[in-house]
């Protein structure tokens, strides 16, 4: 059995996304074999984050900076008339490092599996359809990842979008099926994005 303080981490560390108990474990007993000075780094840096970096006002991409967009949103030879729709931050590097695509990007902070109800509150597709509303985006790209709960996502999102009559393309085939975005490599991404339908 572990001490209160040690248990307590391991929880706190647990909660992160893939992170199971001995995952958790782990980082504990790593951070318990650091300096002291090396730690109390790793807690600054954290506070660093939590106190520098915000949320773009358009995309939510988290950002540092001034202004209320982040880098990509403000960059005025981006395409505004393509938006790319993603399920989360970690997609966004992904697809550009194919430098194949030049529009912008809405990350919808998650997936709807099989179309529960306290999954679709959770999604920003109020926000979503309030950036489309008005504006010049001629084609919205749903580039969700190719599982089960993307798919869901995909087909309640062509829902939403379908009022707006804008036209609306998922991705290519180019990836397989269970894959996520933030694992493909710039081939396979290139080719889903120039395959979109």
């Amino acid at each position: 059995m572990h001490s209160p303080s040690i248990q307590k981490l391991i929880n706190l560390f647990a909660k992160f996304p893939t992170i199971g108990p001995r995952t958790a474990s782990r980082f504990v007993f790593y951070l318990l074999k650091l300096q002291k000075e090396e730690a109390a780094e790793i807690s600054q840096t954290i506070l660093a984050v939590k106190e520098k970096v915000k949320l773009c006002s358009f995309c939510f991409n988290p950002f540092e900076g001034e202004g209320q967009l982040c880098e990509i949103c403000a960059d005025p030879r981006r395409d505004k008339a393509l938006l790319c729709v993603i399920e989360k931050e970690t997609d966004l590097l992904p697809i550009e490092k194919t430098k194949k695509y030049h529009g912008r990007y809405f990350i919808l902070g998650g997936t709807v599996a099989m179309l529960k109800k306290e999954d679709i509150e959770k999604l920003r597709t109020k926000e979503l359809v309030e950036r489309i509303q008005g504006s010049l985006i001629q084609e919205i790209i749903i580039a969700v990842n190719p599982t089960t709960e993307g798919e869901a996502t995909a087909l309640y999102l062509e829902r939403v979008l379908r009022p707006l009559n804008k036209k609306t393309t998922r991705l290519g085939r180019g990836l397989p099926v269970g894959a996520e975005l933030e694992y493909a490599d710039e081939e396979t991404l290139s080719a889903a994005l120039e395959g979109r339908r």
